[in-house]
């Protein structure tokens, strides 16, 4: 049987305090390791050769997909897998190796989950990423780039960890990314991907009203069908949230029922606008409350869906029945609250386990 290579690509800066664990996580399941150093003034380049990886340099120029293209470039596989120095490969690695006995014809999309806590413990949420190319795969976009290819997508039971959310990341990447995709958008206006990108960029730190505004271009730009339009309505409908513009966000929420009415996140975020709402207008609560019951109600008999994007563990178990719980409390309803905390306990233990 003919044996393909396979090798790790990554491009780094300053990961002195994770490369090493990113690394350890995919060693030994590929022939070898190429980190394309991008100007490390720490002990990043080091840290990466004791660990076993090829460390090469190259010249920043404000472009991701350059310095990817360049470490696929150096890598030379048949198969490589690009990690970032933020991620570690969790499960799947044996799947990883057996790619040396697999053609490569087909690009390869593995499951990242983004921690957004200051701790594993505080949940995640999930998205499909095509991570496991072909040789010859090259990527395009200045920033959030994106792979170039016309071959099937098959999904990997492989799993990432990925810290780069986590508050101390994000306070480290502040203005680094608004500042590219503004270049980029320059580039390329109108670019739906790009403004979904950038509305994303303005929701997490908090610049909500131009999160919504750039959200509503995307949604616009953007062709129908996409994984990414899951993710997109419910950050979407947070920041019409945050704006305290809660008849606008049910309304877009309303006319988005029959494309995720199987989504326990759509009902989820749902109820949480409902709440907020009634929260902020108390005489609307009596006719508020019950649509959020409903709502986690509706998430629970829905169950868990890892596979959509934008997915947050938990919203399908656990923190829909941790809602209820607090409704039911507020209500005086207790034999209900009672038996939803014990659900929420129960189930949360549950995933913490796997």
């Amino acid at each position: 049987m003919h044996m393909y290579s396979v090798a790790v690509a990554m491009i780094v800066r300053n990961e002195a305090a994770l490369i090493a664990k990113c690394l350890r996580s995919i060693a030994p399941w590929v022939d070898h390791m190429l980190v394309l150093d991008t100007g490390s003034t720490d002990d990043t380049v080091h840290i990466a050769r004791r660990a076993g990886a090829r460390v090469e340099c190259f010249a920043w120029v404000d472009d991701f997909s350059a310095a990817r293209n360049r470490a696929l470039e150096l890598a030379d596989a048949d198969w490589n897998v690009v990690l970032d120095a933020d991620e570690l490969v969790s499960t799947g690695a044996e799947v990883i190796a057996q790619l040396r006995g697999m053609a490569p014809d087909f690009v390869g999309a593995i499951r990242q989950d983004n921690h957004f806590g200051a701790s594993a413990s505080e949940g995640f949420a999930s998205t499909w990423i095509s991570r496991v190319l072909p040789r010859g795969v090259r990527y395009s976009g200045r920033i959030h780039e994106q792979p170039q290819h016309q071959f099937a997508v098959r999904k990997l039971d492989v799993h990432l960890d990925h810290a780069g959310y986590t508050p101390a990341a994000m306070v480290a990447k502040d203005g680094r990314n608004a500042a590219l995709l503004a270049r980029a958008l320059s580039d390329a206006p109108g670019d739906g991907y790009m403004l979904y990108q950038l509305g994303k960029d303005h929701s997490v730190y908090q610049r909500f009203e131009l999160a919504a505004h750039y959200f509503e271009q995307a949604d616009r730009a953007l062709p129908p069908g996409l994984t990414i339009a899951h993710d997109l309505l419910l950050r979407w409908l947070f920041a019409l949230k945050k704006c305290h513009q809660h008849p606008h966000a049910i309304e877009l929420a309303q006319s988005r029922m029959s494309l995720w009415q199987g989504s326990p996140d759509y009902w989820f975020t749902v109820g949480d606008v409902l709440l907020d709402w009634a929260c902020e207008e108390p005489a609307r609560a009596a006719a508020l409350l019950p649509m959020v019951e409903s709502s986690w109600l509706q998430c629970l008999e829905i169950g868990e869906r890892p596979d959509l994007e934008g997915a947050v563990q938990g919203r399908g178990s656990y923190l829909a029945a941790k809602n209820l719980a607090v409704i039911y409390e507020g209500l005086g309803r207790l034999d209900e609250a009672r038996k939803y905390r014990l659900m929420a306990t129960a189930q949360g233990s549950t995933h913490a386990v796997q």
